[in-house]
């Protein structure tokens, strides 16, 4: 049975405290109410325990002293204070260190999701325990809380002890190839190779030489020996993804070394014992192929000996707002830029159906890094495809911006001089387009004149680039007279 981590709240305001866990319970984060005389007892099995929020704390007389306790029992246990709580009395670097958030009163939704994934990050991601208390140290990349993926790492961590062979199926994107890395790091071949290899990137005529390796001269250009998949992965794990494209020719012959335990290079005849964990992962329906005579039968058997189906990521919405903080972290951490999404973002997200599942995601999280760097990105802000506005309200428009849109189709006045300012607006009105343009035009040539039409000085006078100018100046056909 897979029990999620709790999370510890100590706080002697009753109310708020019992507020307090009943919007985490809402998010799905399990907690447990304490109050800073009767925490002890809470935390004495700390690795049961996602992190700890501290509210008011009658029976200290300032946080550092709590603090100290619970670095004593566990260093690493991650704190979150609320914003409202003083940091009186000195506290050391160190302590400092394990004080992973602060978040405000009352709650705001991205604050919790970023607390939580903070304390996650924090504890590896270990988002669960056994009833045998066995660490379950995961890829950051298999974050979530839902059901789907917390059944997920159960059977993971119940077949990555053993030797039997795994078939993981699942849409493309998925995460196929993680689960299958968390198998082999899981397993006592942790310390030997894990080699991957796409069975449907390969030609066929070169798969068998890709897998069982050749010897020199074995056909033409095999100019000297070559190891295949399987020597390369000797005493560890090899994965062959989509393996549902293999060729009916090479199906027969990894049946056999499923079978046998033992293959040949490409133009040898002497056996090589196969001592390899194989990890299969398909996103095509076996059992479909099968039946109509494209996968082998036997070989389907003998794969499928412990299936692993990774959830689609519109089974799993729930696990959306951390897989985007999770992604938008990695990018940070690689410094590729960084976005922040407003929940009405999420929440349109979470209502797309996603075929190409956290692949998908993850290049869409990219693009808006590109697009709003460092920024925070609205509903309005994403692509159309991605805009679902059901139950939706969105944030309504400053009142600047709203001033600034509306201002159109206002009547020309060919008598104002754009050189001087407007003290007041005329009672017909003005066009603030063409105005503002004459303005424009009216600086630059003035600028030009001034640095005798030498482009790059005039560009610095303006304020920006020389390319910017130059456009400018080929959109109002400005040009020095000769």
């Amino acid at each position: 049975m897979i029990e999620s981590k709790k999370l510890l709240i100590i706080d002697d305001n009753k109310e708020r405290c019992h507020d307090l866990k009943t919007i985490f319970d809402f998010v799905g984060e399990s907690c447990q109410e304490a109050g800073s005389d009767s925490w002890q007892s809470y935390i004495e099995n700390s690795e049961l325990l996602i992190g700890v929020l501290l509210g008011e704390l009658a029976s200290y007389e300032d946080v550092s002293s709590l603090l100290k306790e619970i670095h004593a029992i566990d260093e690493t246990m991650p704190i979150l204070m609320l914003d409202d709580i003083p940091m009186s009395g000195g506290i050391s670097s160190q302590l400092s260190q394990q004080i992973v958030g602060r978040i405000s009163w009352p709650l705001k939704h991205n604050e919790v999701l970023e607390a939580i994934h903070s304390c996650q990050y924090c504890r590896d991601n270990q988002h669960a325990f056994s009833e045998a208390n066995k660490s379950l140290e995961l890829f950051r990349s298999m974050v979530g809380q839902s059901e789907a993926m917390q059944d997920i790492r159960h059977l993971i961590e119940q077949v990555a002890a053993t030797d039997a062979s795994v078939l993981i199926l699942g849409e493309s994107g998925t995460g196929k190839e993680v689960a299958a890395r968390n198998l082999h790091y899981l397993s006592e071949r942790s310390d030997k190779p894990f080699v991957p290899i796409n069975c449907g990137a390969i030609p066929g005529e070169l798969l068998e030489s890709e897998l069982f390796g050749h010897e020199k001269g074995a056909f033409t250009g095999a100019l000297t020996a070559r190891q295949g998949r399987f020597e390369l992965a000797q005493g560890g794990t090899i994965f062959l993804d989509e393996i549902g494209d293999m060729p009916l020719p090479m199906q027969v012959k990894l049946l056999r070394v499923l079978q046998e335990r033992t293959f040949e290079r490409v133009g040898s005849s002497q056996s090589i014992q196969a001592d390899v964990r194989i990890i299969a992962a398909t996103h095509r329906e076996l059992e479909k192929e099968v039946l109509e005579g494209r996968f082998r039968e036997d070989l389907f058997y003998r794969l499928n000996v412990f299936p692993i189906e990774m959830p689609a990521l519109r089974d799993r919405v729930s696990d959306l707002p951390l897989l985007i903080n999770e992604l938008v972290a990695r990018l940070e951490n690689d410094k590729r830029g960084s976005v922040r999404l407003s929940p009405n973002a999420v929440q349109s997200l979470m209502q797309c159906q996603w075929p190409g599942n956290v692949r998908e995601l993850a290049n869409l999280i990219e693009r808006l890094c590109i697009l709003y760097p460092y920024g925070v990105v609205d509903l309005k802000d994403l692509p159309s495809d991605y805009q679902k506005n059901e139950g939706i309200e969105c944030y309504p428009r400053p009142d600047l911006a709203e001033r600034r849109i509306q201002v159109q189709d206002i009547v020309n006045d060919d008598s104002l001089d754009p050189k001087t300012p407007l003290a007041h607006l005329p009672e017909n009105g003005v066009n603030l387009k063409e105005f503002v343009a004459k303005l424009e035009i009216s600086y630059i040539e003035q600028a030009l004149a001034e640095e005798d039409w030498v482009v790059a000085r005039a560009a610095k006078r303006l304020g920006m680039r020389r390319t910017t100018l130059v456009e400018k100046m080929r959109k109002y056909h400005l040009q020095k007279a000769s």
